[in-house]
Formats: C-alpha cells, sequence, structure tokens
C-alpha cells in the first residue's frame, strides 16, 4: 500500500489542529500508523482505493472534515485560463488520452515538494498502473511558451531529458536514461513516440518517460503546468487529483482548453458527481439505525456534500478528486468511518456454533512444524505473480490453459495467480541477498492450475554448500515424518538441473518433483550462489474423504 509521510508541523498548519488531536483519531478514518520520528514525522499507510489520500495535502482535507473542524463539499474555484494544447491525430494510437491544468500563486516548502514528487509516483503505481494508463507531467510554465502541441514524433526527436544536461534522441532515452530503461516496454511496437512542445518547439515532456530539463520545477517556481496522460478516463480523475491537492497549498486552478479532433475539453473539471441514495440500504448494510439527518452529518464529515430530499433518500455530491466511489456502498462505507467504527456496538451473533479446523488447516499445520523442526522459515508470499517469474525465469514451459489471468492487473509483476510457489521463494532469496547465508525458508497455501485450486508445499534452501543430497535429505526426513512411502522418479523439470532432479510419486501418482536449481534459474532471479528446493502437491498425499 502507499506510503505517505507525514510532517507533523506541516501538517498541523494545514488542519488546523494539534498533532496529538489528530493522531489520536486518523487510525479511525482508515490508515495504517507505520514508523515515525516523534519528532518529525509519521509514516502512514492508506488503501489503493484512496488515491486522494497520497498526498499530505489530501489527508489534511479529509482529517478537517473527520476531526469536525470543517465539514460538506470543498469548493475549488476554476479560473478561466489562456493556455491551450492541440491534440494531433497522430497520437491516437499511441496515448491518446491528455489532461491538463495551470496552478499559479505557489510558494513551495521542502515538504510541500516532496509531497507532490510522492503523490506522482504513487499516483503513477495506483491509478497508473506503473505509468501504462496514466503518467503525469509537473512544469514550470514560465519557461514555455503556449500554445502547446500534443503529439506522436519520430524517435530521431532531440531534447535534453530531465537530469541530464546533453541533447539525446527520444530512441537514447529509452537506452540510456534510468526512466526510459524502465519505462521502455509501454512504447515498444511504436514507430512514433508521444511528446509535448511549446510554440516556440521547446520540449515540455516525452509521456509516459521524462519531462524536459527545461521545465524542471525549482524552489522559486510559482506557476505549475500539469498534464495527465493515458490510455484510460481515469487520465483526468487523476489530474483532478493533482490540482486539488496544488489548491490546499494556496494555489490558484487555471482551466487549460484541450483542442481535439472530436471536440474540445476544457479541464479541469471539477464538478461533483451526484448520486441518490437510501437511508434504509445504508442502516441495513452497515447495522445503523440513524435518521436522514444523522445520516448526512457522518457523509458530511467524510466530505462529502449531502441535501435531505426526502425521509428516505439523499443526495450525495461525490468530489471530483474520489476515484473510489463506484457503488452506493462505498458511500456507505464512508458513512461508517464518519459514524466512528468505535461507536458501532458489539453484539454476540444470533446463531451460536462450536467450531473446530478444517481437515486442510490441520494438515498445513502438521507441514509447517515439520519443515520448522528441519530448520526452514515459514514465509507467505503473494498468490499473484507475473508469467515472466512463474514460467519463463523457471524455465517451464507457458501453460496457457493452466494460467489464471488478472483482467487488469495493477502491475506488470502481478498479472497471473500462481501455478507455483517455488518462485517467490526465489524471489524472497533476491531480496534478501545482504542478509547472512544458509537462508533456508518454505511456504504452504493455495495454488490456482487449470481453474482448480490446489494445495502446494514449497521450500528452498540457498548457501555455498547447496547440492542434492541436501535436498534428498529433506524429502526423506518429510516423506518419513509423514509416515509416507515417496518413490523417486526421473523428472523432466525445468527448473532443476538435468541428473540431479527427481519426481516423487506416491501410489504411482505425481505428488511433485526436488532438486539443485537449474544455473540459468539462479542468474534469473538475481542470485549468484547455489540453491535447491522441493515443490509437492499435499493434498494428494492423503485420500480425500
Amino acid at each position: 500500500m502507499p506510503v505517505v509521510r507525514l510532517y507533523y508541523e506541516d501538517l498541523e498548519e494545514m488542519v488546523g489542529a494539534s498533532r496529538d488531536l489528530f493522531m489520536a483519531r486518523m487510525a479511525m478514518m482508515g490508515a495504517d500508523i507505520g514508523k515515525s520520528n516523534e519528532l518529525e514525522y509519521v509514516d502512514v499507510e492508506f488503501f489503493p482505493d484512496r488515491p486522494d489520500l497520497y498526498s499530505s495535502e489530501g489527508v489534511a482535507r479529509a482529517l478537517r472534515g473527520f476531526l469536525d473542524l470543517e465539514g460538506g463539499l470543498p469548493e475549488y474555484g476554476v479560473q478561466p485560463g489562456d493556455i491551450s494544447v492541440k491534440v494531433d491525430p497522430s497520437v491516437e494510437k499511441v496515448r491518446p488520452l491528455i489532461g491538463c491544468a495551470v496552478v499559479r500563486g505557489l510558494q513551495f516548502s521542502d515538504p510541500a515538494i516532496e509531497s507532490l514528487m510522492d503523490l506522482q509516483e504513487d499516483l503513477h503505481w495506483g491509478l497508473g498502473r506503473n505509468r501504462r494508463k496514466v503518467a503525469i507531467g509537473v512544469h514550470d510554465i514560465s519557461r514555455v511558451v503556449s500554445p502547446f502541441t500534443y503529439f506522436a514524433a519520430d524517435p530521431s526527436f532531440e531534447f535534453v531529458p530531465l537530469d541530464f544536461d546533453e541533447s539525446l534522441s527520444m530512441e537514447e532515452i529509452l537506452k540510456r536514461h534510468p526512466k526510459g530503461v524502465s519505462y521502455a516496454s509501454i512504447l515498444e511496437g511504436f514507430d512514433r513516440y508521444p511528446l509535448i512542445v511549446d510554440a516556440k518547439g521547446d520540449v515540455l515532456s516525452f509521456p509516459p518517460i521524462i519531462n524536459g530539463e527545461l521545465t524542471r520545477v525549482k524552489d522559486d517556481t510559482r506557476d505549475l503546468f500539469i498534464d495527465v496522460t493515458g490510455t484510460d478516463p481515469v487520465v483526468y480523475k487523476a489530474l483532478n487529483i493533482v490540482v486539488t491537492a496544488l489548491a490546499e497549498r494556496g494555489g490558484r486552478i487555471e482551466s487549460v482548453r484541450v483542442e481535439r479532433p472530436e471536440g474540445d475539453l476544457i479541464l479541469p473539471d471539477l464538478s461533483a458527481a451526484i448520486w441518490d441514495v437510501r437511508v434504509d440500504d445504508a442502516n441495513g448494510l452497515i447495522g445503523f439505525d440513524l435518521s436522514a439527518e444523522e445520516l448526512a452529518a457522518c457523509l458530511e464529515k467524510m466530505r462529502f456534500g449531502v441535501r435531505v430530499r426526502s425521509r428516505g433518500v439523499l443526495e450525495v455530491s461525490v468530489p471530483a478528486y474520489r476515484a473510489d466511489i463506484m457503488h452506493s456502498w462505498d458511500i456507505f462505507e464512508d458513512a461508517a468511518k464518519g459514524y466512528g467504527y468505535d461507536r458501532l456496538a458489539a453484539k454476540l451473533p444470533k446463531t451460536v456454533t462450536v467450531g473446530e479446523p478444517h481437515p486442510l488447516e490441520a494438515r498445513k499445520s502438521d507441514l509447517r512444524e515439520i519443515m520448522v523442526g528441519l530448520g526452514y522459515l515459514e514465509t507467505m508470499p503473494f498468490t499473484l505473480t507475473s508469467e515472466m517469474a512463474n514460467f519463463e525465469k523457471m524455465r517451464r514451459p507457458i501453460l496457457d490453459l493452466e494460467a489464471t489471468r488478472v483482467l487488469h492487473p495493477i502491475s506488470e509483476l502481478h498479472t497471473m495467480v500462481r501455478t507455483s510457489i517455488l518462485p517467490s521463494l526465489l524471489e524472497i532469496f533476491a531480496i534478501n541477498q545482504h542478509h547472512p547465508l544458509p537462508q533456508r525458508i518454505f511456504a504452504v497455501g493455495d495454488v490456482l492450475e487449470g481453474g482448480r485450486t490446489r494445495q502446494d508445499l514449497a521450500a528452498a534452501s540457498i548457501h555455498g554448500g547447496a547440492d542434492f543430497a541436501e535436498v534428498r535429505s529433506v524429502v526423506d526426513a518429510l516423506f518419513g515424518e509423514l509416515a509416507l512411502e515417496a518413490e523417486i522418479a526421473v523428472s523432466g523439470d525445468g527448473a532443476f538441473l538435468e541428473g540431479r532432479r527427481g519426481d516423487l510419486l506416491v501410489g504411482g501418482v505425481r505428488v511433485g518433483s526436488f532438486g539443485e536449481f537449474h544455473p540459468q534459474v539462479l542468474r534469473s532471479f538475481g542470485l549468484d550462489q547455489p540453491a535447491v528446493g522441493l515443490e509437492v502437491r499435499w493434498d494428494r498425499l492423503w485420500p480425500q474423504r
């Protein structure tokens, strides 16, 4: 989840309340309080569905309502501006959408600059799916001349990118600039790249890769031009989040005319979305017994505009920066926060039952006890992974019929549900290479293959002396403790080294494999020490009852 660093003095000034007051109540707003420096700051995590809270400005706005210091819908004026952006049809197939705005009269402090930069990157990750759907550029508008043009340029076009002092072609930027190397895959397959230039041909931005050095934001910057480009209408929501955060710092928002072939847009559009919600529905879902007026007060604390239309219906105005309201239930959830989770009365369930462990959980507990006894540390890796880690890095064939893919992945690292746990253990080794060896870890959990869930046990060991004899002894000990006889057969699993690998059969049925990891597998995960592993389908070790 995104981590927002909140500086106490800065937040006290924006909220208008003492540190002790807002820190005592912040968790009830849906925040997970992390590490802190008692004198300077606290790190706070918010759920990814609240990108409007990815900045200290957004947190301050929410806290003023939650602490009853300011209620209802925040109002942000948008003054007519004279800046325009022409969208050329050439970007239609590359990166068709762009939203823009100008914010003037800013006075940047160190916390304000840090908050803006962190907000930008967190939105790239959250709403932007690692810049693929949304990328944000922030520019010092005093160094460029309107009108601007957004078009697809030849890759040979040159300009000086941010943090460089030499001119590079766009093609060179993708190969030499750190941001270019990181995000070049987004533009893979295109013969022209998106570019924003001013009336003199000077470059503002090469989205979604890097801004031009010319428009770098500095301490003395007062007026900003914001561009948000992408492939999804969430572009406009991201624009609203950024400009309203800057308005919380005292900025004056000015509109920009975006001239498109299909019709002009005047942006940003900060008009509220109107929802009709029934009081009975909210009471029934959350367990309230509130009147329309009481429910309205709860929602106003969460910065919604509310009008009681009748005894049973509220007209709710949703702020333009809220990207998470997709159903009336989302509004009811905020109403519960506004009411106060700590005020909800605890009640015993009407049905009393006596629980007992599920048989699978009991067996899982047995496996954990055995592996811990063998000197392994339990881990809990994500169930989401990628085709690259699950198949390619493991030298295993990509089985399209077996893999269950995520329809709208949040990043390129989480595109499918795992069909094996072993890749995740190797990733854990990769990020813990600074810790002493040997490292021995295991995991038990669900794996999804061919649309069916199964239960796997995976274990791995890494150190200079890791070899086939070590993992074979672990296999023998595991099956000995389970009082099961396993037959060792020749294996064709490409993850392991030929001649130092084996399949495990119980009752003639393959239940897993083990061996020394192939050197190519180790290199693909960035590991420079020998490693061994085993993976067992433990749901096949016992007959189904």
